[in-house]
Formats: structure tokens, C-alpha cells, sequence
């Protein structure tokens, strides 16, 4: 098993770090590095999980070449990065893309083809998910008439805010909320029909778009993935209860059980969670992709 990286050094490079993604600023590119960082519950994790960076990256990769169209990735290897002298071109490898830089539209394009989550929790009370209203009768987990499109504010710490479609439209102008919308829903409808056939329901994702200098939008960050997204075995799917997922559900589970109060700074993870959450982003590649993991 790989060694946890929980942060990536590049020295001389301006970098700014989100929850996951050390982000490092090339110039006219960008270098991402996907860390091995883990959070749940709206606090970055003191654990790490090993290869959680690759599975990410190699995953969001794999979409990139499946689904063609427009989208920053430009090279998966670090040397394409022409960074400093003795940087460690080894620890990045596997980790690493170098992207298009682009103006990164505000939103969160969310995509949501099963009645789950938050979209569950808000249908019991109002038989709407965001807002958007749909037929009395459904149960939890059900697939949906048709996937929603359910847009909601960036957030760098916390909660994303659902917000409605028009205050989009309010966002980012009509013309580019409709697009994005019909993109959206392209991405994820072509991408659930692949992960199926793979053994995989994609219940819900979301994607993130950019502005390149000429005005074209195209697909950035990461694309559906285990963090970005809610994967279900097909073979453990049952309407009526929320099925397992290959995500950080281990985690949470522990967490959950193990009397931390979300509000100080969480526990070490104990080893077995971190290496049952390791096999399920693994599995997750594995499965999507027919490949195996290169770094076990």
C-alpha cells in the first residue's frame, strides 16, 4: 500500500489548497494534485487514505477520454508541469493533472437521478426535491421520472446552498444557466448509462464548469468520481432503503459510532476504516473502468 499524502510541497509554485485538491497556479495552467485528504462532515479528516488522490484523478481521467467534448485536462503527467529542480515528480505521479485555466462558473451543477439524501429528506415534507415538484408515491432510493437538474452555491468550508433555478439564471446570466443545465444532464445521463452496464447506479453528481478566454464552457475539477458523486452496486439496489455506497461510508459510520461530537476537531481513523475505504474507492475504479489499480 502506497504511502498517505495528506499535502502536496512544490516549492516556489503559489498554491491554494481546498478539502482535497492542492491547486497550483502555472500561469497560463494550472497544476491539480488530488491529496489523499478525507473529509466528512464538514471537517477535514487527521487520516488519510492511501491512493484516495489516484483513484480520484484516475477516475475523473478515464471520464475525460469516455465522454469526449470540451474540458481542461491537458496532461496526467507532472513532468508536463515544468516545475522547479528537484521537485518530487514521484509523489505526484498518478495524482496529478496539469488543466486549461479557465473562470470558474459559481455554481455546483447538480444532477440527480434517484430520490436520495437531502433530495429524500425534503420530498417526506413537501413531495419536492429543490423545489422542483414531483409525484406523490415515491420511496427512498427510487429512480426518478427523469433525471433533475438541481443547481447549488460553492461553498469552500460547509454546506453548498441549493439555490433555485432562476436565481441561477439571476447568477450567471440565462443564457449560460441554460446551457449548463442541458450539459449537465448530457454528462450524467451518458456517464449513467456506461456506469450500469459496469454493475454501477450513479444516483446523484455534480460537475463543475469553467469559462476558458474565448467564452467556451468546458468540464473542470473532477467528473464523476466516488466524492463528487453517489455510487451504488446495482446487485445491492432495493427502493425503500438507502443502499451501500462506494464512498466514504465506512467513515461515517464510524464516526457516527464512535461518540465524536462534530463539533471539535474529529479522531484518527482506526486502520480498518482506512483500509475499507481504500478497497471501496478502488473497487469503484476497478469497476468503472475494467482496469486494474495500478499502485496496489
Amino acid at each position: 500500500m502506497s504511502s498517505v499524502v495528506l499535502e502536496s510541497s512544490i516549492s516556489g509554485v503559489p498554491v491554494r489548497r481546498g478539502k482535497v485538491r492542492d491547486v497550483y497556479d502555472l500561469g497560463d495552467r494550472l497544476l491539480l494534485v488530488a491529496s489523499d485528504r478525507i473529509s466528512a462532515f464538514d471537517w477535514i479528516l487527521p487520516t488519510g487514505i492511501p491512493d484516495k488522490g489516484r483513484v480520484l484523478t484516475q477516475i475523473s481521467a478515464f471520464w475525460f477520454e469516455l465522454l469526449g467534448g470540451s474540458h481542461h485536462l491537458l496532461s496526467l503527467d507532472p513532468a508536463d508541469a515544468n516545475l522547479p529542480a528537484g521537485t518530487d515528480l514521484e509523489a505526484l505521479a498518478g495524482r496529478s493533472m496539469v488543466v486549461r485555466k479557465t473562470s470558474v462558473v459559481p455554481i455546483e451543477c447538480v444532477v440527480r437521478g434517484f430520490l436520495a439524501g437531502s433530495g429524500w429528506k425534503e420530498y417526506r415534507q413537501s413531495h419536492t426535491v429543490c423545489g422542483i415538484q414531483l409525484p406523490s408515491g415515491l420511496i427512498e432510493s427510487d429512480r426518478l421520472p427523469e433525471p433533475i437538474f438541481t443547481p447549488a452555491t460553492k461553498a469552500e468550508t460547509g454546506h453548498d446552498e441549493n439555490i433555485s433555478f432562476q436565481q441561477m439564471c439571476e447568477l450567471v446570466g440565462t443564457q449560460t444557466a441554460d446551457e449548463l443545465r442541458r450539459r449537465s444532464l448530457s454528462v450524467y445521463l451518458r456517464g449513467a448509462e456506461y456506469a450500469l452496464a459496469r454493475g454501477i447506479l450513479i444516483a446523484d453528481t455534480k460537475f463543475e464548469w469553467g469559462k476558458t478566454d474565448d467564452g467556451e464552457l468546458i468540464l473542470i475539477d473532477e467528473v464523476l468520481t466516488p466524492d463528487s458523486s453517489r455510487f451504488w452496486p446495482v446487485d445491492q439496489y432495493e427502493p425503500g432503503r438507502s443502499p451501500p455506497s462506494y464512498d466514504k461510508q465506512f467513515v461515517r459510520n464510524w464516526l457516527e459510532a464512535c461518540g465524536w461530537d462534530k463539533n471539535s476537531p474529529p479522531p484518527e481513523l482506526p486502520a480498518d476504516v482506512v483500509a475499507k475505504t481504500r478497497e471501496k474507492y478502488i473497487e469503484a475504479y476497478e469497476r468503472l473502468t475494467g482496469r486494474e489499480f495500478a499502485w496496489k
